[in-house]
């Protein structure tokens, strides 16, 4: 098998409306400012978001967020407005095996941009650059069973409900026990 890190594939992709490219130097102040103005939404599903971050705290993020898509470890994307350039959220493909080859997304949205399709739209890319580019056999969506949000967007592009793991793991907003829905697809 090919060492990941020889593994040659495009850095960006386009959806109908979506700029989508891995992290650069200088992208933590628009990162940063998201996550602010999304705190109250995102720190009920997301272990980052709980704590506060200052803006050089975020920019290190995602330099370690370049420095690891360069090296196949993980493959972090930020989403754009292809028409103003605004940042709209991120997304990746996480818990990589390219034995397999199986990923895992992940993703979030600045709460200004809800509502508006952004994010199924840059899941359905995504999914489409695992399967067509990289080469998946499987693409899985794990998530908080109370978050509807992000189940609706695994229901609306036709992925499965595998199966629901049972108090696996602590809610990020309390010590209460929680469900995680697996979702999957295995073709595109």
């Amino acid at each position: 098998m090919q060492q990941p890190i020889l593994k040659e594939f495009p850095q960006e992709f386009h959806t109908r409306r979506l700029f989508i490219r891995l992290p650069l130097l200088g992208d933590g102040t628009a990162v940063y400012e998201a996550i602010q103005a999304s705190r109250k939404e995102l720190k009920k599903w997301l272990p980052f978001a709980k704590s506060e971050q200052t803006l050089e705290e975020t920019e290190i993020n995602i330099r370690e967020s370049h420095v690891d898509f360069l090296k196949r470890e993980d493959l972090r994307f930020l989403i754009f407005d292809r028409v103003s350039g605004a940042f709209i959220g991120s997304t990746g493909l996480h818990r990589i095996d390219w034995d397999v080859p199986k990923f895992e997304i992940g993703y979030w949205i600045d709460s200004r941009c809800q509502g508006k399709g952004y994010m199924t739209e840059a899941v359905a890319g995504l999914t489409e650059f695992a399967f067509q580019t990289l080469g998946a056999n499987r693409v899985e969506i794990k998530c908080d069973e109370r978050n509807e949000r992000s189940r609706a967007i695994c229901e609306r592009l036709g992925y499965t409900l595998e199966g629901i793991h049972r108090q696996d793991s602590r809610a990020i907003d309390s010590d209460e026990l929680r469900n995680t829905c697996i979702y999957a697809r295995i073709e595109w």
